[in-house]
């Protein structure tokens, strides 16, 4: 299935994921969340399915917890090096 979505930046980080992306305005950013978590949770067990018969049998890969926001009082620049710039913070 393809989604309508444009990757705007990505940050990687040891225990948590900072995605920028671009989406139509019907699409909440809950069905988003719950769309990459299942597509990523499913790559990675296919892909390691050790991960899934011993540590995250039954809990899950990703934690339940989210953070959304949007555009408007910032620029989207400054998402965009906030991103970038997370490693050197740590």
């Amino acid at each position: 299935m393809a989604y309508d979505w444009e990757l705007q930046a990505l940050g990687i980080m040891p225990d948590h994921v900072h995605i920028f992306l671009q989406s139509d305005h019907l699409t909440t950013p809950v069905d988003i969340a719950k769309t990459l978590k299942s597509i990523s949770a499913v790559q990675l067990f296919t892909k390691f399915p050790k991960l899934k018969a011993r540590k995250f049998w039954g809990s899950g890969l990703w934690s339940r917890g989210t953070y959304y926001a949007s555009v408007g009082h910032i620029s989207e620049e400054a998402i965009r090096q906030y991103i970038e710039t997370q490693k050197d913070r740590e």
